[in-house]
């Protein structure tokens, strides 16, 4: 796997980049600032961006924008998204053409190393991995009468899950019960959700971005 770094402290750049090569991952160029990061993406084509939200030079979203713009050029081209705080907006942005290949953590994870790995593939291999605080922010703030409304507590549950990036047998072994158990619920929560039959992992994310937009 190879892997463009967008970050512009110096110490989690160099810390991303320890990381990944431990794990043999390779990384193929970082930036430390937005008009960098576009050319080390367009001149090495990588697997992968994992991209700063705020960068240089006005520090508000220009790593978002560039990772959005990538992903224009390449459609679903995997992008791992890192920030500071929860911002929903982002979250949003980022999973609107129901591509997947999009995940969005708390730098506080970086920290759990194993995760942060799983992650990284798991956005590579065209996965969705939302950051659990990112989840609960969402779950706080459903307004009444949204399709979630359609859910049970349970099938809520499962989304939740989901949206973190969870396989199905991850949800099992989370919730304690059978992975046939959790097909029937996301099988239902698609019902519900109104999405229409395709490649299941294509659902998956239509789902999680019905999640986000409800």
């Amino acid at each position: 796997m190879r892997v463009v770094i967008g970050e512009d402290h110096a110490l989690l750049r160099d810390g991303l980049e320890r990381i990944l090569r431990a794990h043999d991952v390779e990384v193929v160029a970082t930036a430390d600032n937005a008009p960098s990061l576009v050319k080390a993406l367009r001149e090495h084509a990588p697997d992968i961006a994992i991209v700063d939200v705020r960068m240089p030079p006005t520090l508000t979203d220009e790593g978002l924008r560039v990772a959005i713009e990538a992903r224009r050029e390449r459609p679903a081209f995997p992008v791992l998204v890192l920030s500071q705080y929860v911002e929903n907006l982002y979250a949003r942005e980022l999973l609107e053409d129901g591509a997947g290949g999009v995940g969005y953590l708390l730098k506080d994870r970086v920290s759990d190393v194993g995760a942060f790995v799983q992650a990284v593939h798991q956005v590579a291999d065209g996965g969705t991995v939302l950051d659990p605080e990112v989840v609960r922010h969402l779950i706080a703030r459903r307004p009444q009468g949204s399709r979630m409304d359609r859910l049970t507590d349970r099938e809520r549950e499962v989304l939740g899950l989901m949206a973190e990036g969870c396989s199905n047998a991850a949800i099992a072994a989370s919730l304690f019960v059978t992975e046939k158990a959790i097909s029937k619920h996301t099988n239902a929560i698609f019902s519900k959700l109104d999405l229409p039959v395709s490649a299941d992992d294509n659902r998956r994310v239509l789902a999680v971005l019905a999640y986000l937009n409800d």
